[in-house]
């Protein structure tokens, strides 16, 4: 089995971490537990381009025990933990290539080797795999039944290619999916952002001005998290409706360039370019703080902040690079612009977790299932399917709700009756 990890040695810390998040992932292991029966994926090549963390080696075990023969590499430079990588390859025999830290020729090195393992299946993080089959390794995707796309710019870029007519095979927006977005986007980011932001700068929150450029779910569940802590916080966006959303939510909400004025930490989690600029980097105050927490490393103008700058201290603290703009003036970058919840933290609670790779997991299964039957556009996931993960959750929970009277069915599919 060829792989690319940085130390087999870590293997052993890296499976008490995949077992312990396994602990908090029972409709994942529940879906496992079932494919480990009945070998739905048996035989098919899958090719999964995501943050390797302990989390997602619970969602490759499952895959295997489906009957997949899978390799993971990595979505991100700075996400991977090296010893989950390690045991995934050494307790688990799963290909893995991803290195924290691995630059960006690595990074599309371990990308083609996914692709070298002839895949059937994909899955993305941010739609790098598929865009690199799209391009450079169009030939292929010609054998490629579907992709699972699991982020908002992901999906942003999928239905992009889809509009142009250069889509080449069916793409399943999971990221779109209810049982993935209103729980792993809201909550697993608002907590986890946080969790990076603190571990980096050891931030204190309360009493400080938190600007949140974009109020999407990502957005959202980090403000509410960050006012919870008592910061005072500001939304930046570009949409009317989730400016008044955010406004009637309780929030300040003003253009950037006057909230760059005031702010002590900004955050951006939007999923598009230069969201904070040369012309906001100037009117922010003496060590103010930047982090972002979208896909990609370009919601922060990082070259735009290098040329205002004088020079960049690198690691004045794990994660955090001073960019010294003038004499009386530094701006703190923290994850180098990448993730700040996988840079400097551990990413999403896997409890959160279970509910997004068991739709992806659930997923699989049915696009093997029709396969050469989903047209060549971007699929939102069957309703089936997020109504069977969001049961198995509350059954997990021990949580009960109630189901309709026949009296209630009938009532809801008439239009007779009124007042």
């Amino acid at each position: 089995m060829k792989y690319d990890v940085a130390d087999l040695g870590l293997a052993p810390e890296g499976k008490k971490r995949i077992l312990w998040a396994d602990n908090d992932m029972p409709v994942l292991r529940a879906i496992r537990n079932r494919f480990a029966k009945s070998t739905p994926l048996k035989g098919k090549n899958v090719s999964a381009c995501l943050h390797v963390t302990a989390e997602t080696a619970n969602l490759m075990r499952t895959l295997k025990a489906g009957g997949a023969n899978v390799v993971l590499c990595a979505s991100n430079p700075l996400s991977t933990q090296d010893d989950a990588a390690a045991s995934l390859v050494k307790d688990f025999g799963i290909a893995v290539f991803a290195v924290r830290g691995e630059n960006r020729a690595t990074y599309y090195k371990h990308i083609n080797a996914a692709i070298d393992h002839k895949p059937v299946v994909t899955f993305d993080d941010g739609a790098d795999l598929v865009n690199e089959m799209h391009t450079k390794r169009k030939k292929d995707g010609t054998r490629v039944i579907a992709s699972m796309e699991e982020t908002t710019t992901g999906v942003i870029r999928l239905r992009a290619m889809a509009a142009e007519g250069k889509l080449k095979f069916p793409v399943i927006a999971v990221n779109d999916a209810k049982s993935k977005h209103l729980f792993d986007n809201r909550y697993g980011t608002g907590q986890s952002t946080i969790d990076g932001i603190i571990r980096a700068t050891d931030y204190l929150l309360a009493g400080s001005k938190v600007v949140v450029a974009g109020y999407g779910w990502c957005g959202r569940g980090f403000a509410m998290r960050a006012r919870g802590m008592g910061a005072i916080v500001t939304v930046t966006e570009v949409d009317a409706v989730k400016a008044l959303e955010a406004a009637m939510d309780g929030f300040q909400v003003m253009p950037m360039a006057e909230a760059a004025k005031a702010g002590d930490l900004f955050v951006t989690l939007t999923g598009n370019k230069h969201v904070l600029r040369a012309e906001h980097f100037r009117r922010m105050k003496h060590r103010a703080t930047v982090a972002n927490s979208g896909h990609f490393n370009v919601e922060i103008d990082i070259p735009g902040l290098k040329k205002l700058s004088r020079k960049v201290n690198r690691n004045v603290r794990r994660c955090v690079d001073e960019y010294v703009i003038s004499k009386n003036k530094s701006l703190y970058l923290l994850g180098e612009g990448r993730l700040i919840n996988l840079a400097a933290a551990e990413g999403h609670p896997a409890c959160v977790m279970d509910m997004s790779f068991a739709t992806q997991a659930l997923q699989v299964e049915y696009v093997l299932k029709h396969a050469g039957k989903l047209a060549i556009t971007v699929h939102d996931v069957p309703l089936e399917i997020e109504e069977q993960v969001c049961r198995l959750k509350l059954r997990s929970m021990s949580i009960g709700i109630d189901t309709l009277t026949p009296e209630q069915v009938e009532y809801l599919a008439s239009s007779g009756e009124g007042t």
